[in-house]
Order: structure tokens, then sequence, then C-alpha cells
């Protein structure tokens, strides 16, 4: 099975993109679920069009094929805090970083590397928590 990585990023106007690491594909939308939904959409209509029109397309395109979708950690958090799932106060809880700080960063500012390692750190734990509740 093919196995296809798809990068997920924030646009500064808020919205996001979806884009193959090694494959033409993209998508653009309001949310990260809109746009993978326009990137599988971009995906099926290159196919239909190139078997209408007789032009090659990628193999894997006949089988079966995975998409796995990475994130950046300030996107992640910055998705999650728009739609209201994290608040400021609990990302300060999993972060250490102050809430005047991370709403800095979900409106545009760009944390320094060391700020950026503990939003990563911060994330791992949480998903390590998670993780241990369905083991």
């Amino acid at each position: 099975m093919k196995q296809i990585i798809a990068i997920i990023e924030r646009a500064e106007d808020g919205t996001y993109s979806v884009y193959c690491k090694d494959e033409i594909f993209s998508g653009m939308g309001e949310t990260i679920e809109q746009a993978k939904i326009d990137m599988l959409r971009q995906m099926t209509v290159y196919k239909e069009t190139a078997l209408k029109e007789g032009f090659r397309y990628p193999e894997f395109m006949d089988g079966e094929y995975e998409i796995e979708y990475v994130i950046d950690a300030l996107s992640l958090m910055n998705y999650y805090v728009k739609a209201g799932i994290f608040t400021l106060a609990a990302l300060e809880k999993i972060t250490g970083i102050n809430q005047k700080q991370l709403w800095a960063y979900t409106n545009g500012t760009r944390p320094r590397k060391a700020q950026s390692e503990k939003i990563i750190s911060g994330f791992f734990r949480l998903s390590k928590d998670l993780d241990s509740v369905f083991a």
C-alpha cells in the first residue's frame, strides 16, 4: 500500500492548506477538515480528467493508498483554540507558557525556538496521557 505524507499548515489569513510532500496534490479550507476534503476532491477530479482526456496520472491512484497527515504544533494549537476545544488557560497548563503569550502566538506572532519546543513538549505529554487511557 502506498503511503503518502500530507503536510497541514495554517496560513496567515487563518485558513488551512494541505499538500502532499512527494505528490502534486493540495487543498485549502477554512478548517483542517475542509482542506483535507478539498485535497481529496482535487485528487479525484485529477484522475477523472486524466482518464477522460487520456493522459497519465500517478499509478498509486489505481490501488490502495493511505494518507498520513502531519501538522506543526503551532498550527495544531491554533486550530484547537479557534475551534473552542482548548482554552488559553488549558494550554498554559499544558505548555507552561502564559496565556498572553499564547494569545500572541494564535494571532500571528511566531514563537522563538525555545517556546516552540515548550509547545511541542506540552502536546507530547498530553498525547502520552491520552494514549495511556486507551492502552
